[in-house]
């Protein structure tokens, strides 16, 4: 397909495409003429997950190239190409090691997970990305005097794993290896707004039937 098909399939406009180009996240085009150059489905898949980075995640262009180099990488076997690429993406900041929280939220999370039939290494456990995630955004409540031992948070954790179910069968309605990494790279940022979103919602139904009218 010519850059203007390649467009109007993304729905990026060709400048933005360009600029892209120039910065290298999705591959270059087939070299056609010295002024055109020819786009293939990989093409389109590329760039829609570039976008997702960069407009959904936030993602400077610059640092967008990680998770699809990740995700095209055939020396890796599915569970690995996997994980690489979701690990490419931004995380929140790491736990603080200097606060006194963050040794009992490590210990609290770490519970939470065996209590989720989940069998932790710990050693494993402290180098992941997502468990640091969960350590950092726990210690926040438990200083500031809100409850966050594993009694609150298990419904949170069970429910987690139940999604992580319907993520993982919606990544595998797409065909190849990579097209399913790529999918959960931008399913997972472009889902996470949509769970919030659909939690508040379900607050506010709740706190209806709880303290309002209930209709």
């Amino acid at each position: 397909m010519r850059l203007a098909e390649l467009s109007g399939r993304s729905g990026a406009p060709t400048a933005t495409i360009k600029y892209y180009l120039r910065e290298r996240p999705p591959p270059a085009g087939r070299r056609i003429t010295a002024t055109r150059s020819a786009y293939d489905e990989e093409h389109l898949r590329r760039l829609r997950l570039v976008r997702a980075l960069i407009q959904v995640g936030r993602i400077p262009v610059s640092t967008a190239r990680e998770a699809p180099t990740a995700v095209e990488d055939d020396s890796l076997d599915q569970l690995a190409r996997l994980g690489v690429a979701v690990a490419a993406l931004p995380h929140d900041p790491e736990p603080d090691e200097s606060s006194p929280s963050t040794a009992v939220v490590r210990r609290t999370a770490t519970e939470l997970l065996r209590r989720c039939g989940r069998h932790v290494n710990l050693e494993i456990a402290d180098g992941s990305r997502a468990f640091g995630m969960l350590v950092a955004a726990t210690a926040a409540p438990h200083r500031l005097g809100y409850a966050c031992d594993t009694v609150p948070l298990l419904p949170y954790a069970q429910q987690a794993a139940q999604l992580a179910v319907v993520d993982l069968d919606l990544v595998e309605e797409f065909a190849t290896p990579a097209e399913q990494a790529a999918a959960a790279v931008a399913l997972t940022v472009l889902y996470e707004p949509v769970l919030l979103s659909l939690r508040r919602l379900a607050e506010a139904e709740e706190s209806n039937k709880r303290y309002g009218s209930g209709s």
